[in-house]
């Protein structure tokens, strides 16, 4: 498998406290890779590394190498909005815009200079398709996005994101906010994506990581314990500490 995301010796701190410890992963392309572990053990202050959104946070460190197709991410030549356009993000909880639905998935072609029309309703139409929602959606476009339920909302915020056509998705606990069958919806539509997207994966929920993932890296107290294929890691575990966790002798 071709690693899309390479990562070496990366350290982060908050201030003075370290977050995350020598994490070394190379993360495969168009695949879904899971991070799972227990709270605060870094897996999401990881994830938000990889599109440098941790950026946006006062006191942030960060030493070690982080490479995106070669490319040093934090090399000054670096545009991290269009970083951003190739890595998208989808939060916890759904956040559609307060605007209409067709404007919702819009807006980032719109702020990377696409105003024409017939361009931006085939992108949206095709972002919808890509999220699995056209169908309910696409004869109420003009409505506001606030009035779907919140698995629709956490699927439009999908298509939003896919509207930039990344090549990356990083999904912080997708479906923690949303009942079993929005739920899954999400998983089967991310399995779906896989076919175009790389997907990289917080999920605090171990039998999600089994059902959707092709890989799990399991972190703790800020160090990447294991990485491999998820089946290798649920059934042979190749460190004790994974081992305690996926039975649930803590966590």
């Amino acid at each position: 498998m071709k690693s899309v995301i390479t990562v070496n010796d990366m350290c982060l701190w908050y201030g003075d406290h370290q977050a995350l410890k020598n994490v070394n992963i190379e993360i495969p392309e168009r695949s879904i890779t899971a991070f799972i572990g227990p709270s605060g053990c870094g897996k999401s202050t990881f994830l938000k590394t990889l599109n440098r959104m941790n950026d946006l946070i006062p006191g942030v460190k960060i030493t070690g190498d982080i490479r995106y197709e070669e490319t040093d991410i934090f090399s000054r030549e670096v545009d991290v909005n269009n970083l951003r356009k190739e890595i998208g993000m989808v939060f916890q909880k759904p956040n559609p815009f307060p605007m209409s639905i067709y404007d919702n998935v819009a807006y980032g072609p719109r702020t990377h200079g696409i105003t024409n029309k017939v361009q931006l309703d085939g992108i949206v139409e095709q972002a919808l398709r890509d999220a699995a929602i056209w169908d309910e959606v696409k004869d109420r476009l003009k409505k506001n996005a606030l009035g779907m339920s919140g698995g629709q909302q956490q699927r439009l915020c999908i298509a939003r994101a896919l509207a930039v056509q990344p090549k990356i998705l990083l999904m912080d606990e997708p479906t923690s906010a949303l009942d079993p069958i929005s739920t899954s919806h999400i998983e089967e539509l991310v399995m779906e994506l896989k076919e175009k997207y790389t997907i990289v994966m917080v999920t605090h929920n171990m039998q999600q990581a089994v059902r959707v993932s092709d890989y799990t890296a399991f972190f703790l107290l800020g160090e990447l314990v294991e990485f491999g294929k998820t089946d290798d890691i649920f059934s042979q575990p190749m460190d004790k500490r994974t081992e305690d966790y996926i039975t649930g002798r803590f966590g």
